[in-house]
């Protein structure tokens, strides 16, 4: 009985370092001008008196624009990336921070090309969007070197992917196509997808990753029966007024909102939305807010919270959506001037925010985050040494050898 106790004890007395050790390190996925496209690890333990540093990496031997990851990393330490030009995913096992390993990689799948966005489901396999068919059209377009160079700056118009449910290794199980005959628009690229397993259902959006899609406008949501993936209706997302009358273009990220059946849509014209009605026959989406400029990029909902990189402000806008329907501002932060933030991910205390920004600025930042009131705050030391500006530089000497100039990252998500 004393042993038991004495167990009991010590558990306890552990338990708070355990909590301090969690979510120690950040995996970003970068790539620029050097040899190859790479995940580092970087020190993300602020007792750490390496807090801030890059303490491992590993290349794909690639070198084009990573993008997506997964916004948090997979139950089993696992973690998928794109390459977008290269229309290739990465698997990584992050489950040593100090040790990243490439697990494999994979290009087309089911018949569809250039994936964007990961949902693991609860039977362990992975739902993704693709934006384009596989076809040869598609493949002289997107992959030639000038394109892919460019930063996908192809004008030429793809024909239309789909989603596809596969295991972490991109073997298809199911798939389907996102073109809808009911519709006249027929420029829908699947961007992000939301599994909403409780109602049988999923909802994706339709944003073009190629910068030079001149014609497609993006308004489009689709909604899909998840247990076999097929297409039940596609609905336009209706336009704002005055400055914001362009809201509903761009459909973006959608996140599932605390009743298990409303979803909010956000777009890159910086408009949020909530749909309605998913399971039924008249889903409706609903303008509840806008944000200042366009472009706002990838949100994070975390209890009832819902945080917005806004790059016409230069940092996040938190909004309390405990009211759905009437979502309110509760704090604002600023990450400088010289920064546009686009890529957020929250650690599991639902306390850090990792921000990455592109601008002039070019840097990566952790936002501290108040739970209780909403209220954030920028992590000042986490920084480059010797600096007194929060944030650390993308530069190439924070960075794998072989590296100059400026490092471009995307997707970055905590240790769990």
């Amino acid at each position: 009985m004393k042993t038991v106790r004495l167990l009991v004890i010590v558990a306890a007395l552990m338990t708070p370092q355990v909590a301090m050790t969690q979510s120690s390190y950040l995996f970003v996925w970068a790539g620029g001008k050097g040899p190859s496209d790479f995940m580092a690890t970087i020190d993300a333990n602020p007792a750490s008196r390496s807090y801030g540093r890059v303490v491992a990496s590993v290349p794909t031997g690639t070198l084009g624009m990573p993008h997506h990851t997964e916004q948090e990393l997979g139950p089993n330490g696992h973690l998928l990336a794109n390459d977008f030009t290269a229309g290739r995913t990465w698997l990584f096992d992050l489950r040593d921070p100090l040790k990243p390993r490439m697990l494999t990689s994979f290009g087309d799948v089911a018949g569809f090309s250039h994936p964007h966005t990961y949902s693991r489901l609860a039977n362990g396999n992975v739902l993704a969007t693709f934006q384009y068919r596989a076809d040869a059209n598609t493949a002289k377009q997107m992959r030639g070197s000038g394109a892919a160079m460019a930063g996908m700056t192809s004008s030429l118009m793809n024909v239309t992917g789909g989603l596809v449910e596969m295991d972490e290794r991109g073997r298809p199980l199911m798939s389907a196509s996102a073109a809808d005959p009911s519709i006249r628009d027929h420029f829908i690229y699947p961007y992000s997808v939301l599994a909403m397993p409780a109602v049988d259902r999923a909802v994706s959006t339709t944003t073009d990753m190629n910068f030079g899609d001149t014609v497609a406008t993006s308004q489009w949501v689709q909604i899909w029966r998840l247990s076999d993936l097929k297409l039940l209706r596609t609905i336009a997302l209706p336009p704002g007024s005055g400055a914001h009358a362009k809201a509903n273009e761009y459909s973006g990220e959608p996140r599932l909102l605390a009743d298990g059946r409303s979803v909010y849509v956000h777009t890159f014209n910086c408009g949020l939305y909530l749909l309605r009605g998913v399971a039924g026959a008249t889903p409706a989406a609903t303008l509840v807010h806008t944000f200042d400029g366009t472009d706002c990029g990838v949100p994070v909902l975390t209890s009832h919270y819902w945080i917005q990189t806004v790059p016409a402000d230069h940092g996040l806008v938190t909004l309390d959506v405990s009211d759905p329907e009437h979502p309110r501002e509760m704090s604002r932060v600023s990450v400088g001037p010289d920064e546009q933030p686009h890529w957020i991910a929250i650690d599991h205390t639902g306390r850090r925010i990792v921000l990455n920004s592109a601008g002039k600025g070019n840097r990566l930042f952790i936002i501290n985050f108040d739970p209780a009131s909403g209220r954030m705050s920028v992590d000042r030391t986490f920084r480059d040494p010797g600096s007194s500006k929060p944030g650390i530089s993308l530069a190439g000497a924070n960075w794998p050898r072989g590296f100059k100039g400026n490092v471009v990252p995307h997707g970055a998500v905590f240790s769990r």
